[in-house]
């Protein structure tokens, strides 16, 4: 059985950002949602850390 149902392929489709080009090839970018500043991280095992 297929994990996606016939309605999440309806909608649209959701913008891809690459993590390497938000931090321009380094480890860390700010990301700003409202007036909240957040910090984007790459970690040396390749995960996402969000930290306000």
């Amino acid at each position: 059985m297929n994990a996606m149902s016939n309605e999440t392929l309806r909608e649209a489709p959701c913008p891809l950002h690459r993590a390497e080009e938000l931090t321009l090839g380094g480890r860390t970018a700010k990301i700003m949602l409202g007036d909240a500043l957040y910090t984007l991280r790459i970690t040396r095992a390749g995960k996402l850390i969000l930290t306000k």
